[in-house]
């Protein structure tokens, strides 16, 4: 390209300029007008821009994790006058300098993207895993209504108490007593497209986000949570009458918090994560506190990461994210709701959501690493 391109650091003066090359980024849920002042204040993490003519017209930023060997290339956007134009490559390739010669214990980079990598992509970099993404649009008016369906869904499977949401002593616990890695595609717990090891530095990293931690030992279940079509799509079934998107016609129920009974609600008592009484690998999911995007005033995005093959327990799990992400909404407003889960689940979580409103964002997650 004839124009000149420079790099240097992002700084918070810069945020405007960075936010005004990126509208319509991932169908208006970009995380990163949420993230950057965050991101700026981490030590671990290093932003910088692509300029030319004094304009902003790239971004992207690297977090170092795993203890310091690993970079996690994220946040990668171009101006879209300028798209097409090589700018990408070369604030990628910036990145990568600055990583060998500010950073030489890093050993390997990651990324996550979206479904079908360039070919040039694939050359560099090797697929990690891949993860189905379900996403659906649950506007404001029908929150409760959402809540009151998918609870029929499941709700003959609540009475088993199988899951709890963890506090952070126990998920020290879980990192280091339980085989967690069983669980993990490739060995990364991906949370927010942040792909991660079980390295115990990527934990204070992870209690930093808020995030809520569901967990559920299978030995609890006595072999009753094993697939058949009598206790999984079928049910699914029984409480959807048609396939039209929901509408309201009954009246609002109160979302459930935890000192609500049993019969409403799955039981979230705390749970002992022994390497005595510990089943694995069990099913773990990851979900982040609400936070606003750009789709539309008042719409809030809420990830659900899960990690196991169950599918009851995918259910379970997401109607539980979902009821504490409806309880710490800050105002009223819609939610987009993004899971990613196993591939073997995908059909199992559209019927679970059949009749909601889906949303496109994108039908694949995948991980990529490369070593430097």
């Amino acid at each position: 390209m004839s124009a000149q391109i420079h790099f240097l650091p992002a700084t918070a003066e810069d945020y405007d300029e960075v936010m005004s090359i990126s509208g319509g980024i991932y169908n208006g849920t970009d995380y990163l007008p949420h993230r950057y002042h965050a991101w700026l204040k981490d030590p671990r993490r290093r932003m910088f821009l692509a300029k030319s003519e004094g304009k902003v017209v790239g971004f992207e930023s690297f977090i170092l994790v795993d203890g310091g060997v690993t970079a996690v290339v994220e946040g990668l956007r171009v101006a879209p006058w300028i798209r097409g134009r090589g700018v990408a490559g070369l604030i990628q390739k910036f990145c990568m300098d600055t990583l060998r010669s500010d950073h030489p214990e890093v050993k390997s980079v990651c990324l996550t993207r979206a479904e079908d990598p360039p070919p040039a992509m694939l050359q560099k970099y090797r697929v990690i895993n891949s993860k189905a993404i379900i996403s659906v649009l649950l506007p404001s008016d029908q929150l409760q209504e959402v809540l009151k369906l998918l609870e029929c869904r499941v709700e003959h499977f609540e009475r088993f108490k199988t899951h709890s949401v963890l506090r952070p002593t126990e998920l020290l616990k879980l990192f280091e007593e339980t085989k967690i890695e069983e669980l993990l595609p490739g060995g990364r717990l991906v949370q927010g497209w942040l792909p991660l090891t079980t390295h115990k530095a990527n934990l204070e990293l992870l209690l930093e986000r808020r995030i809520v931690w569901v967990y559920s030992n299978l030995c609890d279940l006595s072999g009753f949570l094993a697939p058949s079509s009598d206790n999984t799509i079928s049910d699914t079934n029984k409480c959807q009458p048609s396939n039209e998107h929901i509408a309201i016609t009954a009246s609002p129920i109160t979302p459930i918090s935890d000192s609500t009974s049993s019969t409403q609600s799955p039981d979230i008592s705390a749970l002992h994560l022994s390497s005595k009484n510990a089943c694995y690998p069990g099913f773990l999911s990851l979900g982040t506190p609400p936070f606003p995007v750009s789709f539309a005033k008042g719409t809030h995005r809420l990830d659900i990461d899960m990690f196991g093959n169950n599918p009851v327990c995918a259910k379970i799990h997401v109607l539980q994210h979902l009821k504490m992400g409806i309880q710490a909404l800050p105002a009223a407003g819609d939610i987009i709701c993004i899971m990613y889960a196993e591939e073997s689940l995908r059909t199992e979580l559209n019927h679970f959501c059949e009749g909601l409103t889906p949303f496109s964002l994108a039908r694949e997650q995948m991980v990529l690493e490369m070593d430097i």
